[in-house]
């Protein structure tokens, strides 16, 4: 299935303007941009690719302001979307959201699943902690 010209175009011209905006330092105003692309998309939304980076860009907005429980919402249907299963980075923010939950052993399964899809690099923009938590938990080679 594909999303009309214009709906596409549409959608994404709002994630852009959103990115846009979030580099600018105004998250909240990209967030609603992105909220409004999810909103364009047709009924079972889930089912688009779409709605996998539309969820992922809403969820890193709430991960960088620590809304951890909506992050984590966000991460959850992202995986659920089309491409989302497998993708190391929704699975690399799903761990981090876990391991702030204190739910050590969801955020070691993840934090794997990151670390055998992309290797050690995919850790490096974000806090250390992650890295060294799940380095306290299996055998990370390649440092």
């Amino acid at each position: 299935m594909q999303l009309s010209d214009s709906n596409h175009a549409e959608i994404t011209a709002l994630c852009k303007q959103g990115d846009d905006l979030v580099k600018a330092g105004d998250l909240e105003a990209g967030k609603q941009n992105y909220v409004a692309a999810l909103r364009l998309l047709p009924e079972n939304h889930r089912e688009w690719e779409a709605a996998t980076w539309i969820y992922v860009a809403i969820g890193d907005v709430h991960f960088r302001m620590k809304n951890y429980d909506k992050a984590f919402k966000c991460f959850f249907n992202a995986v659920q979307c089309p491409k989302g299963l497998g993708n190391p980075y929704i699975h690399l923010r799903l761990g981090q959201l876990y391991y702030e939950q204190e739910n050590l052993e969801k955020a070691t399964d993840e934090l794997t699943r990151a670390y055998m899809g992309a290797g050690i690099g995919i850790f490096m923009e974000d806090d250390p902690k992650y890295l060294a938590f799940l380095e306290m938990k299996i055998e990370t080679s390649g440092r």
